[in-house]
């Protein structure tokens, strides 16, 4: 949507002033490249960062506005969570030492947003999901107060007319309802765009497809979410379903979501590119329009395409064509919308480097790659990455070849290739797929978030080893050393940042309850069974009514009048509890002031936990 002044597309005035606008724009870019005006070189490649923003405690901070000011820079602008802003890198010419050029460039900027953000007491990550979010994040008090985004929602909602689901199946299970888009800012990305020459566009287009599979597997690095262990690259999963405005039905009125990876290779035009999109997305937002674009055109004025590219900012395929124009040329580039932040800027800077010597260094034979592979291939490679990162066995014309194979034998030398094939300085080369080969043959971020959490887990709750993961994540990437060479955490790792620990820190999550009419002999064998003293009774969605401990019920263990009681006739309705952003302290002083030695967690009115005493 860049910095339009957005509104909902609503009213027939409205709607046909738009499309009317959008077609007259198709119509010009048909001209502009029919006639040359669209540039050819130089090449150029720019890049977006989007990152997180986080208290000393390394939980998301809401003052994404307030740093921006403080910054003041045109470089930076906002996303629609407020914990997370964004970079757009100035644009460089593809050659010599450019991706030294934009890893020093991106240091400069991101080294002004952590100076300003250590006046706030806040702290600058690069991950593709910060693994301290939590459900609280995402709700319509932390989305940016920016008119587009709040316009953007609405229309979704209106569109879709009922709550997102959000089903996501990995080694955890995560399924849930959400009523707004704000979902998507749980995603942060480094968005690589490649400008085209117009005459190759739809060739090089239908190769960042072929390719984009096993690029996405060197580089994931975002498994958790919500304290679960996903997809490798979970980002995939969970932005597809976090704008899909499509009902839930047999009937699809739209084959694909907003978020997709496309069904087909593109045949034809650079135009019908968009056209496609127009013909399956309805357009969700307006502007205002001074200029119409074949006037323009006619004038010999270069148009901007306003209505086309607010259109196309709306659709969010994982290789997006992109128009703009600068220098008062128009250009045509390819955007790689699929690689996540981080873990560190020379593995982004690496990343961006192994993708355009891959789309550089393809040989003869893999031209007309549409022609070689189905594309119901390419898009399995791109989702079974997503879903096993290095672990797939990848599809690759016409036989089965693990991950590490193909990407060691074939992707890395023909990066090599491509990279000095457009003139790429030695050392940049040797240096930023050096860090590629090595992501390959040890680990990638990914691998190294899962094998660090689950260490972590051994000796602690979840939501406590998500807070020291994430501040040794933030440890670890300001050495920017690539993620490569980090150590694994072990079980004993804790943290010296001064982080209070809170009652959701230590209490347990995965707990055991009853409901009211279940019988006590029931609750007995349970609690024997799992070695526990307390049972919290629920109703309905998780809803605390009641409490059993050990003492109230073991009086009938050897009582025969027990298969007769149910858990109504024993529970204690008048319950001490305590919510999960509590401190332990105050915890400690209910448990003694009452006498008692477990405290239901709850929010709201919801269990979501139990803290004993020997948690504290």
């Amino acid at each position: 949507m860049g910095s339009l002044n957005v509104t909902k597309l609503t009213g027939k005035k409205a709607k046909a002033n738009y499309f009317h606008h959008l077609i007259r724009d198709l119509e010009a870019l048909d001209i502009m490249v029919r006639d040359g005006l669209v540039e050819k070189g130089p090449i150029r490649i720019g890049a977006e960062q989007e990152f997180c923003i986080v208290r000393n405690d390394f939980l998301p901070n809401n003052n994404s506005l307030s740093l921006l000011e403080a910054i003041n820079d045109p470089h930076f602008t906002t996303e629609i969570g407020n914990y997370n802003l964004e970079i757009n890198l100035d644009p460089l010419e593809l050659g010599g030492d450019c991706f030294s050029k934009l890893h020093q460039n991106l240091r400069n900027l991101l080294t002004l947003a952590k100076q300003e953000a250590v006046k706030q007491d806040s702290k600058i990550i690069l991950t593709g999901i910060l693994p301290t979010l939590a459900h609280s994040h995402i709700g319509l008090q932390n989305m940016t107060p920016v008119q587009r985004y709040f316009v953007l929602n609405e229309a979704a909602k209106e569109s879709r007319k009922q709550d997102f689901h959000i089903h996501i199946r990995g080694v955890d299970e995560l399924s849930f309802l959400h009523d707004s888009v704000m979902l998507e800012s749980c995603n942060t990305s480094w968005q690589m765009h490649l400008q085209i020459d117009p005459d190759e566009f739809i060739d090089m287009f239908n190769w960042s497809q072929a390719i984009a599979g096993p690029i996405l597997a060197a580089c994931c690095n975002s498994p958790l979410l919500f304290g679960k262990e996903l997809w490798h690259e979970t980002r995939i999963a969970l932005f597809t379903q976090s704008v899909d405005i499509r009902t839930n039905s047999f009937l699809l009125n739209e084959s694909q979501s907003r978020v997709s990876f496309e069904d087909k290779w593109q045949r034809g035009s650079i135009s019908d590119i968009y056209r496609d999109n127009i013909s399956r997305f309805r357009s969700l937002l307006t502007a205002e329009f001074e200029q119409d674009s074949m006037e323009m055109i006619k004038q010999g004025q270069i148009p901007k395409l306003k209505a086309l590219n607010l259109h196309n900012g709306t659709v969010y395929r994982w290789n997006r064509a992109c128009y703009g124009v600068g220098g008062s040329k128009p250009h045509m580039r390819i955007e790689n919308r699929y690689i996540p932040s981080g873990p560190t800027m020379i593995d982004q800077v690496a990343n961006f480097a192994f993708w355009i010597g891959v789309m550089k260094g393809r040989s003869i034979q893999d031209e007309n790659i549409h022609e070689q592979m189905d594309f119901k291939e390419v898009k399995a490679n791109f989702f079974k990455a997503a879903r096993y990162g290095m672990g797939t066995q990848f599809f690759w014309k016409g036989k089965n070849v693990p991950s590490q194979e193909l990407l060691l034998d074939t992707f890395l030398p023909m990066a090599r290739k491509g990279l000095r094939k457009v003139g790429i300085v030695e050392a940049d080369i040797e240096k930023y797929l050096g860090v590629i080969e090595n992501r390959v043959k040890k680990r990638n971020g990914a691998v190294w978030m899962v094998d660090s959490f689950r260490n972590l887990c051994q000796k602690k709750k979840k939501n406590e080893a998500r807070q020291v993961l994430t501040a040794q994540l933030y440890l670890n990437q300001e050495k920017d050393i690539p993620v490569s060479e980090w150590e694994v955490l072990t079980p004993e790792v804790t943290t010296t940042f001064n982080i209070q620990k809170l009652v959701h820190h230590v209490m347990s999550t995965d707990i055991f309850s009853v409901e009211m009419k279940d019988p006590i002999e029931l609750v007995v064998y349970m609690m024997q069974w799992n070695n526990i003293h307390h049972m919290p009774v629920v109703k309905g969605d998780k809803e605390l009514v009641g409490l059993l401990s050990w003492t109230d019920i073991k009086k009938y263990l050897d009582s025969k009048e027990q298969v007769d009681f149910c858990v109504k006739n024993l529970m204690k309705t008048e319950i001490i509890s305590i919510s999960h952003e509590s401190s332990l302290d105050e915890a400690r002083a209910l448990m003694a002031k009452y006498q008692i030695n477990s405290l239901p967690v709850v929010k709201g009115s919801k269990l979501i936990g139990i803290v004993t005493s020997n948690d504290l």
